[in-house]
């Protein structure tokens, strides 16, 4: 079955390809625009068909744009590698000590035994603890890491209480699991990869605008990320909630699994200061605009303080950690290579395949044609096309990668703000934003797989709370970005920057 869906998207994407190069003439005496079109198409097929990994499908532009006279090969490769690439590395780098360490471990359970043992105390412990921890690390990993405890805690449920009465709190907990890590990776711009994207997508099709910085986007994107959390954490409690009071259970659970990882280690300690010193360089690196006072960054004691930006400090964290001795291991450093080699290089290349993608569009005029064939959308309230764009981004991440639905979209969406007479960011950021927003199929992220894999959710109560859940998000963002989004990055609607020029 999925040997015939891939042969049959690879097949889709090849006859596409062929049938827009040979048979579609955008304009007239510009092959390059066709060209330029029929590979997006083609990879945007194979990306959401998946027919090759996504990782291989990021690569054809290297190939493809000088082919085809779109780009030349130098010009290609270097998108592959840029700021927010170190900045993606650093901080994956600083995530894999803390798992090394089991730090994390520690953390949430630490959180949940503050928290409590009552169902409610419960359901906001796991969330918090998933939600901030996916905030900084990967959200597969910090799904994968909570999973056992969950388990462990269900299990004793199930002893204590019997499985009829925690059955249907077993299923609320994990759907809460995998939807606080999507919702917790809104909030920062190292949370998950899209948020990265979109920055540099930002600066790539439209050089002269201002890169949002980590600052500017947790300001805006961390109370969107706290208000669908409790959205989801109220809809879980009240969909899923025990019909029995429970009577037998205490923190014990919790205690245990916490005692078994004995003392804090030193090189815990180390971890830890480091994980606390990077957040606080990122968000105090720029001065911050509060409206009545501005809080100088301490980027501005530097000679150059112009050169420094959010993946700079990742870096020079991720150095550091290579650096510093492990104090209870001897001869060892708090990170070493071999713990490095898991980082996810496959989306390092995803990455900067969306960034070639995005070089395409603006080399060979494809933004200038895309932003012509939304014209008509000029003097339509931009809320409304907001509102259609995001319910469709949503629904799109539901069968697809959440970073290749955005590096496909970005631009396009771009565009159709720039003709609507839209500052870009008015529906790049948001757009972002959405393709969290998938909570009602497995195939929508990884955390849904992972807690669907435990075979204690069925498809359908994934999709009938995720649903719910999709569309609160959206109607979400759409106020958030409403009453915040001029505050923070001047996109008033109806506005078009100077920085958008003549070129786009």
């Amino acid at each position: 079955m999925k040997f015939n869906r891939k042969s049959a998207g690879l097949l889709t994407a090849v006859l596409s390809f062929l049938l827009i190069y040979f048979f579609a003439d955008l304009e007239p005496g510009n092959q390059v625009l066709t060209s330029a079109l029929a590979i997006t198409v083609f990879m945007a097929i194979l990306w959401v068909t998946e027919a090759i990994p996504l990782a291989v499908t990021a690569l054809i532009p290297v190939v493809l744009f000088p082919l085809f006279g779109i780009s030349n090969g130098r010009e290609v490769s270097s998108t592959y590698f840029n700021h927010i690439i170190f900045l993606f590395i650093g901080g994956f780098i600083m995530a894999l000590p803390m798992e090394k360490w089991n730090l994390h471990r520690r953390i949430a359970l630490r959180i949940l035994m503050a928290v409590g043992v009552s169902p409610l105390r419960i359901i906001f412990g796991f969330m918090f603890a998933t939600a901030f921890l996916s905030m900084w690390i990967s959200n597969t990993a910090t799904t994968m890491m909570m999973i056992p405890i969950v388990l462990s805690v269900t299990s004793k449920l199930e002893d204590a209480l019997g499985k009829e009465n925690t059955v249907k709190f077993t299923t609320g907990i994990l759907l809460a699991l995998a939807y606080s890590a999507s919702v917790g990776g809104m909030a920062t711009l190292v949370g998950t990869p899209g948020n990265l994207i979109c920055v540099r997508m930002v600066s790539m099709l439209f050089p002269g605008a201002p890169e949002p910085s980590f600052t500017q986007w947790l300001f805006f994107a961390f109370p969107i990320s706290v208000t669908m959390f409790v959205i989801i954490f109220f809809l879980i409690y009240l969909l899923f909630k025990p019909k029995v009071k429970w009577q037998q259970m205490d923190t014990k659970t919790f205690q245990e699994q916490y005692t078994a990882l004995g003392k804090v280690t030193k090189e815990q300690k180390i971890v830890f200061a480091l994980f606390v010193s990077l957040a606080l360089l990122w968000i105090f690196r720029s001065d911050i605009q509060t409206g009545l006072v501005t809080i100088p960054g301490w980027s501005n004691i530097l000679k150059y303080p112009q050169f420094i930006n959010d993946g700079t400090v990742a870096v020079a964290i991720a150095i550091l950690l290579f650096m510093i001795p492990a104090p209870g291991n001897k001869g060892k450093k708090i990170m070493d290579w071999e713990t490095a080699k898991r980082l996810p290089w496959n989306i390092v290349i995803l990455f900067g395949g969306g960034f070639a993608l995005a070089l395409g569009f603006e080399a060979s005029g494809l933004s200038v044609w895309f932003g012509e064939q939304f014209e008509w959308t000029h003097g339509i309230n931009p809320y409304l096309i907001l509102l259609v764009i995001l319910l469709a981004m949503s629904l799109l991440t539901e069968l697809t990668s959440n970073v290749a639905s955005t590096q496909m979209l970005l631009p396009p969406f771009a565009m159709l703000a720039v003709s609507s007479g839209n500052n870009p960011l008015l529906f790049m950021i948001p757009v972002t934003l959405a393709s969290s927003l998938a909570f009602m199929l497995p195939t929508a992220t990884p955390p849904n797989a992972i807690v669907f894999g435990t075979q204690k959710i069925s498809i359908p109560e994934m999709v009938r709370t995720g649903f719910l859940i999709n569309i609160i998000g959206v109607l979400v963002v759409v106020l958030f970005t409403y009453f915040l989004g001029d505050a923070l990055f001047d996109i008033a609607p109806g506005e078009l920057p100077v920085w958008v020029g003549s070129d786009n």
